[in-house]
């Protein structure tokens, strides 16, 4: 029986470095290639020693399929490529393509320039990875090869993040990548059709959380920063670059402007800029809101956002930061935070999801005394959790599952815990088989693949008009030619075939003759074998031909005179090469049969 492997190098069972190797009726693809923001050493990076054990990385793997520019799920790209050494193609969307490499390069500066750390990409290296990608748009099905074929569809999250589905013959897989069901401010909801997958592999990061309404959320979030800029308190909100920044800032703009507020609000240095250029440039990929007040005004072109210097950081009086990255575990948001952590009126407000590892987590697992770089800092300032992350909640999972209609799925990218809960609910609502390996551990997915045929529908309603309806417990047998041609599969009749090759009918025919003694004429003595015949095969179309010959399905029976005795009978069963074993049923049926139609 043939089978789906999938092995999970990163986010089995946990969130960072995501990293899925499948394999599919002969070919390997490897989904998404992060990095874990909780590790500074060897196991940052995915443990790509499970792809192969001996040779070339680009001889086993067919393709590299990046999901979007989060870097839990590229930053290990250029680490593979170049230093790894996996040279085939790497497929991303546009949107995808264009921002990956920034997000990238900001992320080598803060740790190799400022942190000074070895054994870590270049910015060449980066720049000779992103020549190997090949960009996608949504909805188009690209041939890997001349087998392997994959298409992307819209996933919400970010701005280009996609599901991917990657189908082999009749074998498919979908990889969901990060994803949101729901539409916000600035994006839309996550689509796929009713594609019915061999297996689904979907992210469960809030596997067990079912989110408050987002209105209720964007008031509390908004009364807390006001109530915090009325006390004179600073608000540190840690974001990453591209997503749930421009979320929020959509959110914090027209509030301002409705309640005419003066404190200042700021954005990292730069990636302001770089964000709106790239929401013009990729305009399609926005909701619909968006799209149609484009033209006569731009969202993303705030009038009280203005750009951060590292100077304001001591400003006194209140003020709103948003600074990357978004898990306080680096950079320019990091530092913010060593500022103002021991002052009890500012706020550091957390958006998003916190790996393990980083001092955003560590925060908001209540912890207030910090080691960092030799020496303690006390938490003072207030905590905060507002989930705007862009990841499915249970609820969106589950309704993902209801439109895609799997027949496996697999959960990556969560915690163990929650994961057993959700796989348990998927299985008893879907009755499917729900699997959530951990990290090196490989699951074997067995498919049963069923291959689409188109029928003329000549044939069909020939074939309907001979004999009795098809029932579910009768099945009814077509005769046709398969005609396969670009990988579609029809099914025709014998003569349309031959029509459209423009070849001429042969047909190899097995005559069994059976004598026997008869007083009756003939056509008497077939009437009578038909009646026995209509008799004993119900469930088969048996017709009396006007030549008087009988027809069993395509099976042709004859009664003759063989000799000048008229008694002397003869019974001809004619039948082709593919129904050879319905002749001999037939004409065993006939032998034994004649005693009682001779009688």
């Amino acid at each position: 029986m043939p089978e789906i492997k999938v092995t999970p190098l990163g986010a089995g069972q946990d969130v960072g470095r995501s990293c899925i190797l499948v394999s599919i009726a002969g070919k390997n693809v490897m989904l998404d290639c992060g990095m874990h923001m909780g590790f500074n050493d060897d196991r940052r990076f995915p443990d790509f020693s499970y792809i192969t054990q001996n040779g070339r990385l680009t001889d086993f793997l067919d393709c590299v399929i990046i999901s979007h520019f989060h870097l839990d799920h590229c930053g290990g790209l250029p680490y593979f490529s170049e230093m790894v050494g996996y040279d085939g193609p790497i497929y991303m969307t546009h949107p995808t393509k264009a921002i990956c490499p920034i997000l990238l390069e900001d992320f080598r500066k803060i740790t190799v320039d400022k942190k000074g750390e070895t054994n870590f990409f270049t910015s060449q290296m980066i720049k000779d990875c992103m020549k190997k990608v090949v960009a996608v748009h949504l909805h188009q099905t690209v041939q890997v090869d001349s087998e392997l074929e994959i298409k992307a569809y819209y996933a919400g999250h970010v701005l280009g993040a996609a599901m991917f589905q990657i189908k082999v013959g009749c074998e498919s897989v979908v990889y969901t990548g990060d994803y949101n069901m729901t539409p916000d401010r600035h994006l839309g909801a996550a689509w796929i059709d009713k594609c019915r997958p061999d297996l689904l592999i979907s992210e469960s990061t809030y596997a067990t959380t079912i989110r408050d309404s987002k209105r209720c959320r964007e008031r509390d979030f908004l009364k807390k920063v006001h109530e915090t800029i009325e006390r004179g308190g600073k608000v540190l909100i840690p974001v990453f670059a591209l997503g749930r920044a421009q979320e929020l800032c959509i959110l914090l703009e027209t509030f301002w402007e409705r309640m005419n507020l003066k404190a200042p609000i700021y954005f990292s240095t730069g990636l302001t800029e770089k964000a709106n250029h790239y929401y013009k440039l990729f305009i399609t990929w926005t909701n619909q809101k968006i799209r149609k007040t484009f033209v006569q005004r731009n969202m993303f072109e705030f009038k009280h956002i203005k750009a951060f210097e590292r100077t304001y950081v001591d400003n006194p009086g209140p003020m709103v930061v948003f600074a990357t990255p978004g898990m306080l575990h680096a950079g320019q948001s990091l530092h913010i935070f060593k500022k103002w952590a021991g002052n009890e009126k500012n706020m550091v407000i957390m958006p998003g999801y916190c790996v393990q590892g980083t001092v955003g987590h560590k925060i908001l697992s209540g912890q207030r005394k910090l080691e960092m770089e030799g020496r303690q800092i006390e938490v003072k300032m207030q905590v905060e959790y507002m989930s705007f992350s862009a990841h499915a909640d249970a609820k969106g999972i589950m309704q993902l599952i209801r439109q895609a209609e799997p027949r496996n799925v697999l959960l990556v990218h969560g915690e163990a815990k929650k994961m057993e809960f959700l796989k348990q609910k998927i299985e008893e609502e879907f009755r499917v088989q729900c699997y959530m390996p951990a990290n090196g551990e490989t699951v074997s997915v067995f498919t049963n693949p069923n291959i689409p045929v188109d029928i003329s529908l000549g044939l069909l309603k020939r074939e309907l008009a001979i004999g009795p309806s098809p029932a579910s417990k009768k099945p009814k047998l077509l005769h046709g030619t398969l005609i396969i041609k670009d990988n579609s599969f029809r099914l025709v009749s014998s003569e349309q075939a031959l029509k459209e090759l423009g070849l001429g009918e042969h047909q190899l025919r097995f005559t069994c003759r059976i004598h026997f003694q008869d007083p009756r004429k003939e056509h008497e003595t077939g009437l009578r074998v038909y009646n026995h015949l209509k008799s004993a095969l119900k469930d088969y179309s048996v017709q009396h031909l006007s030549d008087t010959s009988i027809m069993v399905e395509s099976i042709l029976i004859q009664v003759t005179v063989q000799s000048e005795d008229p008694a002397t009978k003869l019974l001809l069963v004619s039948w082709t090469y593919q129904d050879e074993e319905m002749g001999s049923y037939v004409t065993s049926l006939l032998k034994k049969a004649l005693p009682q139609i001779t009688g």
